[in-house]
Order: C-alpha cells, then structure tokens, then sequence
C-alpha cells in the first residue's frame, strides 16, 4: 500500500521540485525584475516573466531627468508671466494657465520615476503610493490634452462668433454669471478628481509592493483596461476637434490675406495660420504614437496566453511611447507663445527687464503675429476682434 501510494504520488513530487528550483534559479540569476504570471495553455502551472532591461533603465532615468529640468522651468516662467506679469484674463489665458497647472503636476510626478529607474526598479514607498503617482501622471496628461482641445474650440468659436460670442461666453451658475473657461477648467478638474479615487481604490490583479510603472496585466481588473479605451477615444476625438479647428482657422486667415492683401497685417495673417498648424504638429508628435500603440498595449493586458518575449516587447514600445508624451510638458510653453502674441510680448518685455539689456529678439517681441491682430481697426468686421 505504500510503495503504490509512494509509486503515484513520485510524479506529482518530482514535476514540484523542478518547477521551484526553475523558479529559484531565475530569479537568483536575474537583476531586478519587473515579474508578471502569465498562464500556460498546455499547463496550470504559472512561469515568472521578466520585462526589465537594465539599458532601457537607465535610458529613462536620464531622459525623465532632462524633461523634468526643462520642463520645470520654462512652466514654472510661463506661470509667473500669466499670474504676475500678463494683466489679462480672457478664455485662452485661462486655459493656459490651467495647462502650466496640468504640466507642473505632472512634472512633479517624474521624481518618483527617476528615483524609480535608478534604483534598479525597486519601489519602496508601497503599492498605494505608486498607484497614486501613476495615476496622477496619467490624470494631468489628459487634463492637458482637454485644455488644448478647448483652446481650439475657444479660438474657432470666436473667430465664427458674433458679438458676445467675441468678447467671451459666459455661463451662470448658483445666479452668477462666470465665464465659460473658468466653467470648463473647474469641471474638467473635478471630474478628473473623481474618476482618480476609484482607480487609486480598486485592486490590480497583483499587488507588489517593490514594483511600480510596469506593465499590468487586467484579467481581473477589467474595468481599469475598458476605462483606458474611453480615454483613448476621448483622446482622438480631441485630435479631430484640433484639426478640424486649426484648419477652418488657418483657411480663414489665409483667405484674408490673399482676397484683402491691401491689409496691413495680411502677410501675418499666413504666418499666424503656419503657427497653427505647427501647434497640432508638436500635439501629433507628442501624443500621437501614445495614443496609436495604446489599443495594442490594452488588449495585451487582458490577454493572459500571450509569450513572455511579446509582453516583454510591448512593455518597452510602451515605454517608449509615454516619454514622448511626457515631452509634451517641455513643449507647451512654447505653445503657449505661439498662441498668444501679447503673452509672448509680456515674457519677453519680462526678461529684457530682469537682464537690464536689450535682448536681441526684442522686435520679434514687438510684432504681434498671433490672432490678436484681429482687434486692429483695419481688419474686415468679419473677423473676430479677440481670438488671442
């Protein structure tokens, strides 16, 4: 009776052993890892897959480094000249002060990823924490893309409107009347608020403790990956609206310039057009491959057959992927001097007077090429007089 007990049960004992010591010998063999179980079609048995790479590594530590550096100052510039230096208020300006808000959250974030990286992707702050500063990165990423949708639709509707509609929407609410930019920045943060607490709160399939920023796969947290589809259409919709925007603004400007070229600003009409498109193309370079390769990284989360090479390959495109977004934050200041001339001017009058000399760029500062051009008297009464 033993020996057979002992005969059928051999197999079973042997076949643990072996899996333990595979398992052992990895990860005693292996830097710091990133692992991640992933279920074998032929058996029940999970086999530990690891995504690091230690060049990648330290590629991302330095480069969060220089986005953060670069991206600190020249947000942190364009804050102080719209709070202390640039007097006025209208929609775009509040937009983009909310952007520079967005941006410097954001880059607040990328400390945790440095430190992260560097430390041989070892976390020590604790699952909650790392939810926390990964879902902050992402919630003013897309803070950020809303607020450039809505300067485009801001700048469309003024440049179609009439009357009120040029001088600045208003909504009212609780039986005042407040301008539909504070309307729509104060609703896109609170709701942006309210959709972080359940993602912070709801479990991932595996929590660790001494990973973060890794790839996750979503076999029971399937609402997190169908959460992330309704952003990236949320996404591309924002996208049509900018081209859709930029280009009825552009062909405006441009059919000015060539019906009315007797105009005195007529020439700058087309290079206030160039700079619109330009806007749109750092939006496509910065958030475009993101947003195309997220749908393949999604469905790789709910899918728990795939090889370890192929999570692997997607982790890091991924990666990749989300440095260019987070390069957007270093971009945005410029954008912001390029969609408003009279900003610009304010920045550059700023610095001629903390430098105590004329700086070299100060007649580009004088020539006001942005829409504001459309508040001098010469212009058409078709145009709008404040798109700035």
């Amino acid at each position: 009776m033993n020996s057979s007990a002992a005969s059928s049960f051999s197999p079973l004992l042997v076949h643990t052993v072996i899996a333990h010591i595979y398992v052992f010998t990895l990860s005693a063999t292996s830097p710091p890892t990133s692992p991640i179980l992933i279920s074998s079609m032929t058996t029940s048995n999970p086999t530990v897959c690891s995504l690091d790479d230690a060049a990648l590594r330290l590629l991302l530590a330095v480069l969060y480094s220089l986005l953060f550096l670069l991206g600190l100052v020249g947000n942190l510039f364009a804050l102080w000249v719209f709070l202390f230096v640039h007097a006025s208020r209208n929609s775009v300006c509040v937009f983009l002060i909310n952007c520079a808000v967005a941006d410097l959250v954001l880059l607040a974030c990328l400390p945790f990823r440095i430190f992260y990286h560097f430390n041989g992707n070892h976390w020590l702050l604790g699952h909650v924490a790392c939810k926390l500063v990964g879902n902050l990165f992402y919630m003013n990423m897309y803070i950020s893309i809303m607020l450039l949708g809505l300067i485009s639709l801001d700048r469309y509707l003024r440049l179609k409107g009439k009357g009120r509609v040029r001088r600045g929407l208003g909504m009212r609410l609780w039986g005042c009347s407040w301008p539909w930019s504070w309307v729509a920045c104060g609703a896109l943060w609170g709701l942006s608020l309210v959709a972080l607490v359940p993602m912070i709160a709801t479990a991932e399939d595996k929590e660790d403790n001494h990973k973060c920023f890794q790839f996750k796969q979503r076999r029971f947290a399937r609402g997190k990956a169908y959460f992330n589809v309704v952003l990236v259409g949320l996404f591309w919709l924002v996208f049509l609206m900018l081209m859709v925007s930029y280009a009825k603004i552009a062909y405006r400007l441009i059919k000015v310039s060539r019906d009315k070229p007797e105009l005195p600003n007529a020439q700058r009409y087309v290079r206030t057009a160039k700079k619109s498109f330009f806007v749109l193309f750092l939006f496509t370079l910065c958030f475009g491959p993101y947003h195309t390769f997220r749908p393949i990284y999604i469905l790789a989360q709910l899918n728990a057959t795939a090889s370890c090479d192929y999570f692997r390959v997607v982790d890091h495109i991924n990666e990749v992927m989300l440095l260019f977004s987070a390069f957007n934050s270093c971009l945005d200041p410029v954008m912001y001097f390029l969609l408003s001339g009279s900003v610009r001017k304010t920045a550059l009058h700023a610095l001629e007077n903390r430098l105590g000399n004329r700086l070299f760029f100060q007649n580009e500062a004088t020539t006001n090429s942005s829409t504001t051009e459309f508040r001098r008297p010469s212009v058409p009464l078709g145009l709008p007089r404040t798109v700035d």
